[in-house]
């Protein structure tokens, strides 16, 4: 465990020392990505200067769902990144070279490639949870900071599970199919809004099938401290970050199924 780690961090190093023999660019690259992201809380604000609020919900409490959901997102993009280059590798039948390494291929093509420019996408969302807990005066217990830490925990972890199982679907492919930027990138957009916002059928999909309620929605409640319209209790919406983790771990089964199915180009 302990050398796996300090390889893990071998490899994060060399990403990033490769990432700052460019520094203009790098610099550049993080700072577009901050502005891009930001925009989006910008139509956020001026959807509710012009409403007021939408069902109940005021820009301070969607800010927390939105700042959850981000910084989530961007810990999953900047560790998860190279399931998200994986396709190139199997169709050029580099992975060949992957399976003759003695570590696990989940492992190296995760430690493969750390994204630090994703520290804009996860300052911004910082900055949104921050002025929305402010602008709620949120009392800062403890257990309030533990399970905002636990959410974001969960939340990259489900995150990250998609991108494994985008990997997984080129073991079949041999492309990167765009579908599944309905689910990651489009995922981080539904994360933005409370679920009871959407129709059931829409709200059953991201519960059941892909859980990104279980990681922002239910426990962005009980750090609120709000009812739920759904009857959820304060323990199950304390404790259905799991379900994140879990998908993780079936990500990574679903991944050994692909491993098992590769064939080589033979090139």
């Amino acid at each position: 465990m302990t050398a796996g780690l300090r390889l893990y961090w071998q490899y994060t190093l060399a990403s990033i020392r490769s990432q700052m023999q460019y520094r203009a660019s790098f610099i550049m690259l993080t700072f577009g990505h901050l502005l891009a992201t930001g925009t989006e809380f910008v139509a956020l604000w001026a959807l509710f200067d012009r409403f007021g609020a939408i069902a109940g919900w005021m820009l301070p409490e969607v800010a927390l769902f939105y700042g959850l959901g981000n910084i989530s997102f961007a810990i999953a993009e900047g560790i998860a990144r190279g399931f998200d280059m994986f396709a190139p590798l199997v169709k050029r039948g580099d992975f060949d070279r992957i399976l003759l390494r003695p570590r696990s291929t989940i492992f190296q093509i995760g430690a493969s490639e750390f994204q630090l420019m994703r520290i804009g996408r996860l300052s911004q969302g910082l900055a949104a949870l921050i002025w929305g807990a402010a602008a709620l005066n949120l009392a800062w217990s403890a257990g309030r900071v533990l399970l905002v830490a636990w959410t974001i925990l969960c939340g990259a972890a489900l995150f990250s599970g998609l991108f494994v199982l985008q990997a997984t679907t080129a073991f079949w492919t041999t492309e990167s199919l765009e579908v599944w930027n309905t689910v990651t990138y489009g995922g981080v957009q539904t994360a933005q809004y409370p679920l009871t916002l959407y129709e059931d059928w829409f709200r059953q999909f991201f519960t059941y099938l892909i859980p990104l309620a279980a990681v922002t929605y239910f426990p962005a409640l009980a750090i609120l401290g709000k009812a739920d319209p759904l009857g959820t209790s304060l323990a199950f919406q304390a404790i259905i970050p799991v379900a994140g983790l879990a998908f993780l771990a079936l990500s990574a089964v679903l991944w050994q199924v692909g491993v098992r199915h590769y064939h080589s180009t033979g090139s």
